[in-house]
């Protein structure tokens, strides 16, 4: 039997790394559908556990040959995508596929496998709390924290495409939701 796939999509800096990270240290049979990137590795990132790290040109190729699940270009020149082939690799194992994605890539692939799956739109408290945790992170400079604050309040528009939202006020909070999210569809598939 084919694994069930759970989709995490957030605007950058809601946490939903955080917790999908959680939930792939518990018994549930989970495995990361790793994301591929156009963009340069951050701080300690490795190719093949936190992206697939590509050129531009070959990012580009794969797209030309259909060889992405979803795919978008976040930030001109910047690609992100899910590869077709990762995801079915995962599930032909029977490993239920977790996602962590943008809003965009997590509504298209919620369309190409509709109750196969469950999207959980992570939400933060409020744009105001997201600026505070993008500032903490000390990844980005100002100019790409405004960036993403301005496309993050693009992003939470999309909350209502979702099929359970998950505010991340209380982090130990948050990570309980999740679980019983997770477990909850494992058991009754909605």
């Amino acid at each position: 039997m084919k694994g069930k796939l759970f989709i995490f999509s957030a605007p950058s800096g809601s946490g939903k790394t955080t917790i999908v990270k959680h939930l792939l240290s518990k018994e549930y049979n989970l495995a990361f559908s790793v994301s591929a990137t156009s963009r340069p590795p951050r701080g300690n990132e490795k190719n093949g556990i936190d992206y697939y790290f590509l050129s531009t040109e070959e990012f580009r190729y794969r797209i030309e040959n259909n060889e992405f699940l979803e795919w978008e270009e976040v930030y001109q020149g910047t690609y992100y995508g899910t590869l077709k082939s990762e995801v079915e690799r995962l599930r032909n194992e029977g490993k239920h596929v977790i996602f962590d994605v943008d809003v965009v890539g997590g509504c298209n692939i919620k369309k190409h496998y509709g109750s196969d799956s469950l999207a959980v739109f992570v939400k933060p408290p409020s744009v105001e709390e997201l600026r505070k945790r993008l500032e903490a992170r000390s990844t980005d400079n100002r100019k790409v924290i405004e960036t993403r604050i301005a496309k993050a309040e693009y992003e939470l528009t999309f909350e209502p495409q979702f099929d359970v939202v998950l505010i991340n006020e209380n982090l130990e909070e948050a990570f309980r939701k999740a679980e019983k999210i997770v477990q909850q569809f494992l058991e009754t598939g909605n």
